[in-house]
């Protein structure tokens, strides 16, 4: 029996009539009332061309398909579905759809609320298009619980929808995956609540950073890890940890089952390193880290996972004085140092950089002894004083008091100037308080010591005035020493201001009274001067021929009796 023949007995099975008991007029007329345009019937394959199929659908003329509405093999003796799109064309054969009668096939099978199987196949306005056999509307808010930024990321991913709205006779269906991801959640949800216990570790998702913490996805219910319980060491950032999308193994800190609020703590899971930091980094211990981090006043090392030591600026140079720990290291860089203390109950640990070498104060006593005569430059001035440099990193100290045994130094610039190499005197080494004293005046004697020589008492001098006070006059007895008239010493008449006897740049005569060499004064006076010059003069008056080594007042009994003798001879 040929496939017609076939299809024509299937005819008649199902329809009742009998094709011998029936006129060819009545067969046809009978065809034609069983095809009705629109309506899906069955056909035979009765013919595969190159581009298209001839099928027979038990009409007077076969219907022919383009091949491409053919997603699968066919071949000659299959039975398909095809809609009937005319009774007849131009070319006198049936209009035929293989296409169109498997989206109708699927329309005819959808329904609202349905979940169904499709693929992402392209972005549109305000959402995708999804193939679901026809093509779908999927909104942009129904992609997923949050919204999702790239929804290129989903082209060509295969998902189950939901049917959320159906409209056959406009062709339209819109489909949502939210609502099955929110049921999915409430389920998981539900479950998680039910088994949640504090002191519990659970594997959860990362769902998003912001900068106090981080929310994970516990199974339907989020749980807040702060950014305090990431590490037990330094975290900056969320993000310097964990990231969106990765899942990681957390500790139940907190579970409010009224409110469904969970804390969690990443840090907990494993055992807090502080616990054994007073074994593990005993003080003088020489240690390897990374800077994690520079502040004013010192660098952050890490030693290990949550646990790190500062190395604070005084302890980064024995001799430099760094104003910044940037002048030194940088972040990053991995640092050899020494443990210095352990405070464990602070989590602190002091770490020392310059420990790591020896200290040259401990051999500068040594390479420098009191009384070493050095020369260096003058690296900087002060209103106390010039320092030296002595030693690689170490200066010493010239105070403003060992620059001259008598000159006045208002400032030490008055004499020297950055640059200037100078020679001076080791005095002292404060090894302690790393302080180097040096002296510029020890390389000559003190003049002070020969002063009471030079100027013992009663010793007539003359010196030009430098200064005039309400309290006296200063002279100057030879360089850098000076005396002082007091105003009681100016005269045995009253005055009003030493001003009135002296101005600056005066040359005057005094006679010494007294020197102080602990004190460095000398007493000078002029009134005395001026009783001495006033008896020497009696003395020459009353008569030059006396024995030259008569008192004064031998001098002035003569007088009054050479005098008493002249009156009686009148």
């Amino acid at each position: 029996m040929s496939v017609k023949e076939q299809n024509n007995q299937d005819f008649n099975d199902e329809t009742g009539y009998d094709e011998s008991e029936m006129s060819f007029e009545d067969l046809f007329e009978s065809s034609l009332q069983q095809l009705v345009v629109g309506e899906v019937v069955r056909g035979t394959v009765v013919q595969v061309n190159p581009d298209s199929v001839v099928v027979d659908v038990g009409y007077k003329s076969e219907g022919v398909i383009p091949l491409s509405e053919f997603v699968e093999e066919i071949k000659v003796g299959d039975i398909i579905d095809v809609l009937l799109e005319r009774t007849e064309n131009e070319n006198g054969l049936v209009s035929l759809s293989k296409e169109k009668a498997d989206r109708q096939r699927i329309w005819n099978a959808l329904e609202e609320g349905a979940v169904i199987d499709g693929r992402i196949v392209s972005r549109i306005k305000g959402g995708l298009a999804v193939d679901i056999g026809v093509t779908a509307f999927l909104p942009g808010s129904q992609v997923d619980i949050r919204p999702v930024r790239n929804l290129d990321k989903m082209l060509g991913e295969t998902y189950k929808f939901k049917i959320i709205k159906l409209n056959k006779r406009r062709g339209n269906i819109v489909l949502s995956r939210r609502v099955l991801l929110e049921d999915e959640r409430d389920s998981h949800r539900a479950d998680t609540l039910g088994a949640l216990n504090e002191g519990d570790v659970l594997e959860g998702t990362v769902k998003n950073l912001t900068d106090y913490g981080a929310f994970i996805d516990l199974g339907g219910i989020d749980g807040l890890l702060h950014v305090t319980d990431m590490s037990w060491g330094r975290v900056n950032h969320p993000s310097d940890v964990i990231a969106v999308g990765e899942k990681i193994n957390v500790k139940v800190l907190k579970f409010d089952r009224e409110k469904q609020r969970v804390s969690l703590g990443l840090k907990q899971v494993v055992p807090d390193p502080w616990l054994v930091v007073a074994e593990k980094y005993p003080v003088g211990l020489r240690v390897n880290g990374k800077v994690v981090s520079l502040t004013d006043y010192g660098a952050f090392v890490e030693l290990e996972q949550g646990v790190e030591g500062l190395i604070h600026v005084s302890e980064m140079s024995w001799t430099k004085r760094v104003k910044h720990p940037n002048k030194i290291l940088t972040v990053g860089d991995e640092v050899e140092s020494v443990v210095l203390a352990v405070d464990t109950s602070s989590r602190r640990i002091s770490l020392g950089l310059k420990q790591i070498e020896a200290n040259p104060w401990d051999l500068i006593g040594e390479k420098f002894p009191i009384g070493t005569i050095i020369e260096g430059q003058v690296k900087n001035i002060t209103d106390f004083g010039i320092f030296v440099g002595v030693d690689e990193g170490i200066d010493g100290l010239v105070h403003i008091s060992d620059l001259s045994w008598v000159k006045r130094v208002k400032h030490p610039s008055e004499l020297y100037k950055k640059g200037d190499t100078v020679r001076a005197v080791v005095l002292n080494i404060d090894r302690e308080n790393e302080r180097f004293s040096l002296g510029i005046k020890q390389f000559s004697q003190d003049p002070w010591l020969s002063i009471p020589k030079r100027f013992a008492p009663g010793t007539i001098i003359r010196g030009k005035v430098t200064s005039v006070t309400d309290f006296g006059i200063f002279l100057e007895v030879e360089e850098g020493i000076e005396g002082l008239i007091h105003v009681s010493e100016i005269s045995k008449e009253k005055i009003d201001s030493p001003k009135s006897v002296a101005q600056v740049g005066d040359d005057l005569e005094a006679v010494v009274l007294s020197v102080d060499t602990v004190d460095r004064k000398i007493a000078l006076s002029m009134k005395h001067l001026a009783d001495r010059k006033e008896k020497a003069d009696v003395a020459s008056f009353l008569g030059s021929d006396r024995n030259a080594t008569s008192s004064f007042g031998d001098l002035l009994q003569g007088a009054l009796r050479d005098k008493a003798n002249s009156e009686t001879a009148e």
